[in-house]
């Protein structure tokens, strides 16, 4: 019998545990993940940003959780000796509307307490050469880290402190007995007094068989990266991000400097039939299934659509792909867009086709569900783990 489980090996699920810990010293906990090591889907695929917080309105949870997370997330790199650079980030605009949007960001920030700067065009050719706008924001505390690398060292504290670690575990069954929850995985079996699933891409087939009311769906987005040839890692000092579109949930295709030294661009954003299949042509039966059969899933498309066909006809030729990237940087040639590994949205949809760009949490009397845990949860992920913590102790 366990205190806590947690399922979910993720960043999240790591720093919910490690907060429950904290809360509870000499508690027992089990962790158990599917993968056979922490931090292999939505966090080790991600463009490993520490982000600001500038995109989310004021007083917003996202706003505040990403405000701490920023620096939440620098202080534990810094206790731990993890590397990470505070390389700043610039926000590009290209023509009179993405200036306007910018300008809205620039008020945005402001009230969240974060402190942007104004870059004319003239001061964006003196700062980045290769970088082509008509004005733009200067993030000065956006940073890079490898957050495999912060998982990992979760880890490596969770034991540390007494926690058990079951990795190449799939969950297969969770029932909530009288006294206990009962899990099991992989041929076995445990109990737990308080179970927390951060599932991610599984989030609403694992509340479900907890027996929690859930009517949402997964949809997976794939979001597909190149790198650049190592003869152009200097391309840029900042990292370099298109004025996105309020009207859509992902912030465009960006120029990304990497803790390692390289740069990858990317991602768009491409509905997947697999939700965890990085390959172009992933698909698997079940996940796709669960979309046909979903109505959200068909109401979303449709609001969509035109979008939708733009991300498709993008994925399917890089001309297009880099067209959008030569909007801001003009020297880049389809010989630098180099294949580099796509990543895994997990978007909670509505039965309405509503995307939920929100917190969402399911809960029966002895579990409680991260369903869903919106970007920028990797740089929240302390914050978000403080946050699960006080909602399951409550």
């Amino acid at each position: 019998m366990y205190d806590f489980c947690v399922v979910g090996g993720g960043i999240v699920g790591l720093a919910t545990a490690l907060e429950l810990l904290r809360r509870r010293a000499g508690a027992s906990l089990l962790l158990i993940e599917k993968e056979v090591r922490v931090g292999q889907h939505q966090t080790g695929h991600n463009s490993g940003v520490i982000h600001a917080g500038i995109y989310y309105a004021p007083g917003s949870l996202k706003a505040k959780l990403s405000f701490e997370g920023l620096h939440a997330t620098k202080e534990f790199c810094y206790e731990h000796g993890i590397a990470y650079d505070t390389c700043g980030k610039l926000i590009v605009a290209t023509n009179d509307v993405e200036l306007r949007r910018t300008e809205a960001l620039y008020e945005r920030a402001t009230a969240n307490g974060l402190t942007l700067s104004r870059v004319s065009s003239g001061e964006l050719r003196e700062i980045e050469p290769n970088i082509t706008g008509i004005g733009a924001l200067l993030s000065p505390e956006t940073a890079i880290v490898s957050y495999r690398q912060i998982c990992e060292k979760m880890a490596e504290l969770l034991r540390e402190a007494g926690a058990d670690i079951r990795l190449g575990k799939a969950v297969t069954g969770i029932k909530e007995e009288a006294d206990a929850v009962r899990i099991e995985a992989g041929g076995e079996a445990w109990s737990a007094r308080k179970l927390v699933c951060c599932g991610g891409l599984q989030s609403d087939r694992l509340a479900r068989m907890a027996g929690a009311k859930v009517d949402f769906r997964i949809v997976p987005f794939r979001g597909e990266y190149f790198v650049l040839p190592l003869a152009r890692n200097q391309i840029v000092k900042h990292l370099i991000y298109p004025a996105p579109d309020p009207d859509l949930p992902f912030l465009g295709i960006h120029l990304t400097r990497m803790i390692d030294g390289s740069v990858t661009v990317g991602p768009n954003a491409v509905l997947g039939f697999s939700r965890e299949g990085y390959t172009r042509l992933s698909f698997d039966l079940r996940d796709s299934l669960d979309l046909m059969t979903f109505p959200g899933f068909w109401k979303l498309v449709a609001k969509n659509r035109r979008h939708a066909f733009a991300e498709l006809r993008n994925s399917l030729w890089r001309s297009g792909y880099l067209e959008e990237c030569r909007k801001y940087c003009p020297s880049l040639t389809l010989d630098d867009l180099q294949p580099y590994p796509a990543g895994i949205r997990a978007q909670a949809v509505t039965p309405r086709g509503e995307a939920i760009h929100d917190f969402l949490f399911a809960e029966t009397g002895k579990t409680l569900h991260v369903c869903n845990a919106p970007s920028p949860a990797a740089t929240s992920a302390i914050p978000i783990g403080r946050m699960i913590a006080a909602k399951l102790l409550r």
